[in-house]
């Protein structure tokens, strides 16, 4: 028999004992929507805001700062369309900063471009940095003071809560600590909610972070917030630093958009709060989704998630190596710190040339086929895999090619149809035009031979256009089949142009996405073989469901 999956033991239940004394609470307040939007190429519109605020509400976050409505008409907007939001936990929040200098809170347009908003929260930040006052704002210190108090007084007085941001705080409390604890006396004097200590420039470590919270803590009675930036690629770490000495509010984004480097990364704080240090955030229901909102939030950002990304990462629970994935067939915890359904994540078994037969084993029993351990199946494919690998093949991103080879290994493989030939063309008729690429395919499927054309945006897309157009009057459901990326690399740089290429393709239905890959030392070669596999897929995972739906017994 095949060694089964092994699954991690549940924690065992308490009898009659004593229920534990109730968790310390972290308020979560997510800053996606104005400071993760400052970050190079991550843009919103007010329905992608309105979507994600919806989101935020649903994973428990109890801040959602919406944006600046004194800095720009969108966020006006946004907060006029967010009041016909029904949002069962969070608070939307407006953020703005303190009143300039030589003029009245009631006078001046950020302050009122606050109230504008409308929202039962607002938060500012002041300046807590000399340098700031006098190099930026080019103030008398004292007045930065006045300033602040003035600022949030005024604000305390119009919103059901107050939260000031104390900028560069940390900055400042190493250059200048009496000034910078002066800047929080005049906050904490005029009464807001929170004072959240910002290392706005993210160069601090968590040592120095560690330390100034815990001083700032003995000084001043008033619930503290901790905001990093991730210039040093430690705002997790700060973050983490801040709580431990008392810090009960953390801001950051969600997949750590923002200025620069990034905020902290919200999808890698939270889990740490809640499954490291034991601190409650928000419920285990709420937690299981994060992947989920991971991925929607790169989704409307229109970037590419991070597969590396602790916690969310396709890639955080995956295991290469051979004597990785045994041990971790045997018991999870060898090499998995959390269980990834927790997050909503999943353990992947990769199959490359560092593979072993376990690798093969337990990525057969992932697909539904029973190997035993004994099999020279296994063996076989795993040297077939080890050869191809050799060649150029890459299975890492490219599951579907696996399962149809170990399918093809295995003599259950359909062949769909049959290639009797294609032919692809590239023209540019003028230099000033683009080129115009039409392709031609001839397939068989059940002796009935399909002879079809298509153009595309380049070869390949003419490919893929014609390929699918020949099949479309058989198998239907490849309409809905989409080709959702495509990037080529170069083997062997020696050759020049005549070099092997790895093509890997994504697809995609309205139900998953697989991957495909194919190497030749023609690209178009390579994208065919690519392409055949992403569609032979789709047609096998079709076959499938619907068997599995005739299973299923009627109601």
């Amino acid at each position: 028999m095949g060694t089964k999956k092994a699954t991690r033991k549940a924690p065992p239940k308490a009898g009659n004992a004593k229920p534990p004394p109730a968790r310390r609470e972290i308020s979560i307040y997510d800053a996606l929507l104005r400071d993760g939007t400052q970050g190079e190429e991550i843009n919103f519109s007010v329905e992608d805001k309105l979507r994600i605020t919806e989101k935020l509400d649903e994973m428990g976050v109890d801040y959602i700062e919406g944006g600046y409505p004194g800095s720009n008409p969108k966020d006006l907007e946004f907060f006029r369309a967010a009041k016909s939001l029904r949002l069962s936990h969070a608070k939307l929040v407006a953020f703005g900063a303190t009143r300039r200098s030589g003029t009245s809170c009631e006078k001046d347009a950020g302050m009122q471009g606050l109230l504008r908003a409308e929202t039962p929260v607002a938060t500012i930040f002041g300046k807590s940095w000399d340098l700031h006052v006098t190099d930026a704002l080019r103030i008398p210190l004292q007045e930065n003071l006045d300033i602040i108090h003035d600022s949030l007084r005024w604000l305390t007085k119009r919103f059901d809560r107050v939260i000031y941001d104390a900028e560069h705080f940390f900055d400042g409390y190493k250059r200048n600590q009496a000034y910078a604890l002066k800047s929080l006396t005049a906050a904490v004097e005029a009464g807001p909610d929170w004072i959240v200590l910002c290392d706005t420039n993210g160069g601090s470590m968590p040592h120095e972070v560690a330390e100034i919270v815990e001083a700032v803590r003995a000084r001043f009675d008033v619930p503290l917030g901790i905001h990093c930036h991730n210039d040093c690629e430690l705002g997790v770490a700060n973050t983490l630093a801040a709580v431990a000495k008392g810090a009960d509010q953390v801001q950051g984004t969600i997949n750590g958009f923002g200025e620069r480097c990034g905020n902290a990364n919200l999808t890698s704080i939270i889990p740490n709060l809640q499954f490291k240090l034991g601190l409650r955030c928000i419920s285990d229901g709420q937690i299981s989704k994060l992947v989920e909102l991971s991925h929607f939030v790169d989704e409307l950002a229109n970037v590419p998630p991070n597969n590396r990304a602790a916690f969310v990462g396709r890639s955080a629970f995956a295991h290469k190596g051979g004597m990785h994935v045994d041990a971790v067939q045997k018991n999870p915890e060898t090499y998995e710190h959390i269980h990834p359904e927790l997050v909503g994540n999943r353990q992947r078994i990769l199959v490359s040339d560092m593979a072993g037969k376990g690798n093969v084993l337990a990525k057969a029993r992932e697909v539904g086929i029973d190997l035993e351990s004994g099999d020279p199946v296994a063996r076989e494919i795993l040297a077939q895999v080890k050869q191809l690998e050799h060649e150029g093949y890459a299975f890492e991103g490219a599951d579907a090619s696996f399962e149809i080879l170990l399918r093809k290994s295995m003599g259950t493989h359909k062949k769909y149809f049959s290639l009797h030939g294609f032919r692809v063309i590239d023209e540019k008729r003028d230099e000033n035009v683009t080129p115009i690429s039409e392709a031609t395919v001839q397939v068989e499927v059940g002796g009935h031979l399909e002879h079809t054309a298509a153009v595309g945006n380049g070869p390949v897309n003419a490919l893929d256009n014609a390929l699918r157009k020949a099949l479309e009057n058989f198998y239907p459901s490849l309409m809905k089949m989409e080709l959702l990326d495509y990037k080529v690399r170069v083997l062997a740089s020696g050759h020049g142009t005549g070099a092997r290429v790895r093509v890997l393709i994504e697809s995609g239905d309205h139900s998953s996405r697989w991957g495909t890959v194919g190497v030749s030392e023609n690209i178009i070669e390579a994208s065919w073989r690519a392409l055949v596999d992403s569609v032979e897929f789709k047609l096998m995972k079709d076959e499938r469901a619907a068997r599995a739906s005739k299973r299923k017994p009627r109601s």
